[in-house]
């Protein structure tokens, strides 16, 4: 049979517990990501001295592959002593490389603010940390949120990379599954099915997170 629908109702508790274990690896990738990237942005900004290297640091990380970043921190660290589990070492290689796109996001951000902003804040005498908590991060943030958003949904979409390094995360899963039934195309379009869901959510509360900072900020 094409499709047996007694062999996918069998599968479905499986994948849905490996669905956790994405949508775990998604939400701390993306957390570590979202907060590297704002201090990333604001260093630069603060500290000018190390806009150079933290640029360097950013370029670096975009422009070498997700699964080669994933190696490294599983393969290559513990020969520097540094042990991390398949799942540990896979979260923070995402979230550093993400953390790489988001800090260009803010650092756009923040180069949006007028330059009177900082002026007056300066001339107010205004601690560095208490015109960016206070004046700069909430102007910053509402206009950015679809862009950090975009890369929530691409960062579920790049965890299957996880299984490289048998992380039994969904694709992982249903690859075991496939090569122990010799069946694919249930586990394969569910895993699909999954992913377009998880991804449809996300964006959806996005727009919803977008609106309500709009309408925040428009009072």
């Amino acid at each position: 049979m094409m499709w047996d629908w007694s062999f996918t109702f069998e599968i479905l508790p499986t994948l849905a517990s490996a669905a956790i274990i994405t949508v775990e690896a998604t939400l701390i990738g993306f957390v570590i990501a979202a907060l590297l990237g704002l201090v990333l942005a604001l260093v630069r900004i603060a500290i000018p001295w190390t806009a150079w290297p933290i640029s360097v640091l950013v370029e670096l990380i975009r422009s070498t592959p997700l699964l080669i970043q994933i190696f490294f921190l599983y393969f290559v660290f513990p020969k520097f002593g540094v042990v991390l589990d398949a799942f540990t070492a896979g979260v923070i290689a995402i979230g550093l490389h993400y953390a790489a796109y988001c800090s260009e996001v803010y650092r756009a951000g923040f180069d949006n603010i007028p330059r009177g902003q900082w002026e007056a804040s300066i001339a107010l005498n205004l601690p560095q940390w208490a015109t960016f908590r206070d004046i700069i991060i909430p102007q910053v943030i509402p206009p950015i949120v679809p862009a950090l958003g975009n890369y929530l949904v691409a960062l579920f979409k790049e965890t299957p990379l996880l299984s490289a390094i048998a992380v039994l995360e969904l694709m992982q899963t249903a690859k075991i599954i496939g090569s122990d039934t010799f069946r694919y195309t249930e586990p394969m379009t569910l895993v699909g099915l999954f992913f377009l869901v998880m991804s449809l959510v996300s964006a959806a509360i996005i727009r919803v997170l977008e609106r309500l900072l709009n309408r925040r900020t428009s009072r």
